[in-house]
């Protein structure tokens, strides 16, 4: 039972969670759309990859996670990451947080990007994920319930997280996967992609030179973002907005290392960085 159960969820900043550098593609588009809002971003920089490890690793991992965010204040927690998204989420939501934080809010990304892709008059969607977000099929099963004529394919691409997290976004190396990759996709017809991956965006150059203009790329960030201006319009007893917002980062191994890539990759310096320990 915590400490943090009576707290008034009418304060607190916007925690956004990912294994690592992924989420930060997530964070951009809020700090874009969402600026006059505090928040606080943690990357598992130790742990990181999460898509060749089991539903309850990922599980106990998605926990502490959110966890640390809420004993730091945050009172809404984005779990900016698909494997947790799909192996974690809804047991955190209808499980966990209603017997430890039933106060307190967590949305993932998947939902968003599905019912984006519902809407879309595209009749060929393909999806690219890590090995544990694929098997899981969450969206799959999700695009069927909406969007039950929408022809899918589906591909695991486990080797594209490591690439972006040592920043090799236009390598040979990486052209060469990426290639490899989208092959049978392209083979397969689809006229969209729906990249199941917080840490794909960072590749999405790349990825639109190798399928071609026509095919339609979903822009996962902005339509995040998009989502939780949404959720908060929806949910004014949040009251989360404020004049003075604050920036924190915090990573459970190697801050040096997260910090030179992660600039890169949010396009502003990553002030009061901290070490987690989760």
């Amino acid at each position: 039972m915590s400490e943090l159960k009576d707290k008034n969820l009418n304060s607190g900043a916007i925690g956004v969670f990912d294994s690592g550098l992924g989420g930060l593609s997530v964070l951009r588009a809020l700090l874009k759309k969402l600026p006059n809002y505090s928040y606080f971003y943690l990357g598992d920089t130790a742990r990181v990859p999460y898509g060749e490890r089991s539903s309850e690793t990922i599980f106990k991992y998605t926990v502490a996670a959110v966890e640390f965010l809420f004993k730091h204040g945050c009172s809404l927690v984005i779990v900016a990451c698909n494997t947790a998204s799909s192996q974690a989420l809804r047991r955190l939501q209808q499980e966990w947080l209603p017997k430890n934080y039933p106060d307190y809010r967590v949305l993932g990304v998947i939902r968003p990007l599905v019912e984006a892709i519902a809407l879309s008059n595209k009749k060929h969607l393909g999806i690219i994920g890590t090995t544990a977000t694929i098997k899981s099929q969450t969206y799959t099963q999700e695009l069927k319930f909406l969007k039950p004529d929408l022809k899918i394919a589906a591909k695991a691409t486990p080797l594209l997280v490591p690439l972006v997290e040592e920043g090799r976004l236009d390598t040979p190396e990486t052209r060469l996967i990426l290639e490899d990759y989208l092959k049978p996709l392209k083979m397969a017809g689809i006229d969209s992609l729906a990249l199941a991956c917080t840490h794909y965006p960072y590749l999405q150059n790349l990825i639109k030179e190798l399928l071609g203009p026509e095919v339609l790329i979903y822009d996962s960030g902005k339509i995040i973002a998009d989502s939780l201006n949404l959720y908060l319009k929806n949910h004014p007893e949040l009251n989360l907005k404020t004049k003075n917002p604050e920036r924190r980062f915090y990573v459970s191994d190697n801050p040096a290392s997260f910090a030179s890539q992660g600039e890169k990759f949010l396009g502003q310096s990553l002030k009061n960085l901290e070490l987690a320990n989760l």
